[in-house]
């Protein structure tokens, strides 16, 4: 094994001279398996990020810019230390080598699912990280081989996908390091870092909605999928992402028919009549959400907000009719009240729901709901509807 390994520059040195020239308990360093310092005090590091259910790993070793006899090599990393271009290391069989990204063994990056890499797809797996860099313009090296030390054995035929990347001048890191500087829903961003340089490399996770259900799909054949709350979660988000709706469909009313894994109650209703109603059984809907409300588990928070999404649907007439039974069974409620306000105020009977906003005003529990229920009442008293 070639010389400690603390930095990207390869010896030049014949391999048996390299070696002889080397303490013993160093050259042990650099074997695989054994529990010892790592070759040039490079230590491992790791760094994950989780683009949903899509995990991004980053395993590497890390140098510092000062060499091991402490000089400081600030300003001679780039195109000195590590050399633009490809290189021959005169060590192995790659005679045209790119950068290993870190030091010593491979820097590896790993993906639980397919991704896009800088535009390009790249299929889950384990990969050796890699960069020609340059002065202006990098380009990023993902092999197939994960395994090797270094780049000494990298071979261009195992490339799994090679793209341009941009470095830009950053803040200065003493040792090099990998970080997710971005992230969204479906994409993150991963910078290599240092000296006064980074890296970024974007990766996106395309048709993410796809992998939830890929994801949800299995776990509605587990023990997760055996509990009715589990099936209404993973229904109402295939119905808020607009995916698989007829999955989300047979889901529902597994949920809400009495057995091993449903069961009646006002959520698996509701649930199932917001699935009726996405794929087009309106009238079904209708009657399976009736059987929601009367049902013994609708509380009055519920009803009332099922009354408001009637609101939202300009279902008016409809409204009312739920706040109505709201007030019929739990009259006590200031909310219900102000409900019956909304219901009243959507359909134009300003008078009448003037009285209700009026009598939930001082049942209203805190300042916030008071000053809602009292803006409310100035709209009604000028004749205006207190939704708008």
């Amino acid at each position: 094994m070639p010389r400690d390994l603390r930095s990207s520059r390869w010896t030049r040195l014949s391999l048996p001279l390299a070696l002889a020239l080397l303490p013993a308990v160093a050259t042990a360093q650099v074997f695989p398996g054994l529990t010892l310092p790592p070759s040039g005090g490079n230590q491992k590091s790791a760094v994950s990020q989780w683009i949903g259910p899509v995990e991004v790993r980053i395993e590497y070793s890390s140098p510092d810019v000062h060499a091991p006899n402490g000089d400081d090599r600030r300003g001679k990393i780039w195109g000195e230390l590590v050399p633009h271009g490809l290189t021959d290391p005169g060590f192995g069989t790659c005679k045209a080598c790119p950068w290993r990204a870190g030091a010593n063994e491979n820097t590896v990056l790993t993906v639980s699912h397919d991704v896009e890499i800088e535009g390009q797809k790249l299929p889950a797996g384990r990969y050796g990280l890699h960069f020609i860099t340059g002065p202006e313009e990098w380009t990023l090296v993902l092999s197939k081989n994960s395994t090797s030390w270094g780049s000494f054995f990298y071979d261009p035929a195992e490339d799994a996908l090679r793209a341009a990347v941009k470095p830009r001048k950053a803040p200065y890191r003493e040792w090099l390091s990998y970080d997710f500087v971005d992230r969204d829903a479906d994409r993150t961003t991963v910078e290599l870092q240092w000296e006064e340089l980074a890296v970024p490399i974007r990766i996106v996770v395309p048709a993410i909605d796809e992998v939830y259900y890929q994801a949800l799909a299995r776990e509605m054949r587990n023990a997760t999928g055996f509990a009715w709350q589990a099936r209404t979660n993973a229904v109402q988000y295939l119905l808020g992402r607009g995916i698989h709706l007829d999955t989300a469909l047979a889901w529902a009313q597994e949920a809400a028919t009495p057995s091993f894994t449903g069961t009646e109650n006002f959520t698996t209703f509701s649930v199932l009549a917001q699935a009726q109603e996405a794929n087009g059984q309106a009238d079904a809907a209708k009657a399976t959400m009736a059987k929601a409300i009367a049902h013994p588990t609708a509380g009055a928070l519920e009803i009332h907000a099922y009354g408001r999404q009637l609101l939202t649907q300009n279902r008016a007439a409809e409204a009312l009719a739920v706040f109505e039974l709201n007030a019929k069974r739990n009259p006590d409620a200031w909310f219900v009240d102000f409900g019956m306000a909304r219901g009243l105020s959507a359909l134009g009977r300003y008078k009448e729901a003037l009285a209700y906003a009026k009598k939930a005003l001082p049942k209203a529990p805190d300042e916030v709901n008071k000053a809602s229920v009292t803006a409310a009442i100035a709209k009604l008293e000028k004749g205006e509807d207190m939704n708008r």
